[in-house]
């Protein structure tokens, strides 16, 4: 499991394979679950919960700065180089759009571990608001934030209504350049458990926790098509707090429904922008007012 050229944006620093004689020397506990794998190269199990956690620990201590990212292996763990994709597309679209300057993202849904908005300050200089239901993971990401001393970049905010996403969120004085979004991708808990169990015997019955995420992380009533016009259907009572609108689609049948719901709200412009997240082809869509 290398990152390949195929895979990534052109800005991303991940393209090639690691180095983990650099990951190694940012982070000595990577050390421990390096080995050479069946080609002779060194590497690490990707099916170890653990041995994830530290190498992608590692690459934002190595290349973004980050001194400190604690958090329960109850959450998920983000690959960062899949991750980082996604900011570096945002910034191509602000490009395009001759966006400059001062640049501040809502990132909804920023979980436990922040990643976002870690990256997004960490490589454009970007400010974030962070927002997310579950009070637990927004108290783990202050620590992070606090840990690195982020403070005056990133803020959290709670959604404290199960049935909203930007509504009670954006506050009048507020002024977003974008929003972004990975929206959860299923339906209920035992759709997201079967899924789980379908990834646990590809990889081996060591995955499940590789797999892990508390409810909100994983799943929402009606699933990412549910959650996605919610999304937009919020987005337009927000219309001049925000310019972009954006999210990364997991499924792509919901792009055309996303997109006709679009156009009777209004949205004069949307985007569909192909990517890639791993060895799975996703895509980000993209609207504004």
């Amino acid at each position: 499991m290398k990152p390949t050229q195929k895979q990534f944006h052109k800005n991303n620093i991940h393209l090639k394979a690691y180095d983990f004689d650099e990951l190694i020397k940012a982070n000595p506990s990577l050390e421990t679950f390096v080995q050479k794998n069946s080609y002779g190269n060194l590497s690490i199990d990707f099916s170890n919960p653990k041995a994830v956690k530290e190498i992608n620990r590692s690459l934002l201590y190595a290349y973004y700065n980050i001194r400190y990212w604690e958090f329960s292996d109850e959450n998920l763990c983000p690959p960062i180089p899949g991750r980082v994709d996604y900011i570096h597309y945002l910034n191509d679209l602000l490009k395009e759009s001759k966006m400059n300057g001062d640049i501040s993202v809502l990132d909804i849904g920023t979980g436990a571990t922040c990643i976002y908005p870690l990256l997004g300050n960490a490589v454009y200089g970007w400010k974030f608001v962070g927002t997310d239901i579950d009070l637990n993971s927004l108290d783990t990401a202050q620590d992070i934030i606090d840990d690195n001393e982020l403070e005056t970049q990133i803020s959290l905010r709670q959604q404290v209504d199960e049935n909203n996403i930007l509504t009670g969120i954006i506050e009048k004085e507020d002024r977003f350049t974008l929003a972004m979004c990975n929206p959860p991708f299923y339906k209920s808990a035992e759709e997201a458990r079967g899924a789980n169990r379908r990834k646990t015997r590809n990889l081996g019955t060591n995955a499940v926790r590789n797999f892990a995420g508390n409810n909100n992380e994983l799943w929402y009533v009606g699933g990412e098509k549910a959650f996605l016009h919610n999304y937009l259907y919020q987005s337009s009572l927000f219309k001049k707090h925000c310019i972009w609108f954006t999210s990364l689609v997991s499924k792509k049948e919901n792009v055309e429904s996303l997109q006709k719901s679009a156009k009777k709200l209004g949205v004069k412009t949307f985007k569909i922008i192909p990517m890639h997240q791993g060895n799975k082809v996703t895509r980000i869509v993209a609207w504004k007012y």
